[in-house]
């Protein structure tokens, strides 16, 4: 979604000139157990027309969407005598055996857990993302590392 109605939150070329207001009530008409539910928030930034004639990434579509396969067929050999297809849909005793992270990583969300106001559904969505992240960076557990990509991507609850 847009940072607020007009879309030009953030950009100095096209200042919004309700801001911040404008991003505050555009924001406000989505509840806080639907933004919840959105395992990934990243914001990105308008492309530029000089951006364009840049140099690909190093990686390339073909190379990610190979890692992404390697991910998902070590999701289907896990779960393959479970209901579970992938990290997406587990939960309880199989969320806790193949989520668990090291000592670091534990602490590292249980900080962020209290910092960010996560909600339980919050904190297990933290746990299967950080599961694909590692299942994406072929690590057979989650680390600290792991752990703070995901929270990364959660957005934060608004400071009172």
């Amino acid at each position: 979604m847009n940072p607020c109605r007009c879309g030009h939150l953030g950009d100095p070329a096209l200042a919004c000139s309700r801001a911040p207001r404008c991003a505050a009530d555009y924001q406000a008409k989505l509840s806080g157990p639907l933004l919840d539910r959105i395992d990934l928030h990243v914001e990105v930034e308008a492309v530029r027309a000089a951006d364009l004639v840049l140099p690909p990434p190093a990686e390339g579509s073909a190379e990610v969407a190979a890692r992404v396969a390697a991910a998902r067929d070590i999701q289907t050999a896990r779960y393959a005598d479970h209901k579970a297809r992938t990290n997406a849909e587990i939960d309880g005793e199989l969320l806790e055996a193949v989520a668990t992270p090291d000592e670091p990583g534990r602490q590292l969300l249980a900080q962020a857990a209290e910092a960010m106001r996560l909600s339980a559904r919050g904190y297990t969505r933290i746990l299967r993302v950080a599961r694909t992240i590692a299942d994406l960076a072929g690590a057979d557990a989650i680390g600290r590392i792991h752990i703070a990509e995901a929270l990364s991507y959660r957005r934060q609850a608004p400071r009172n």
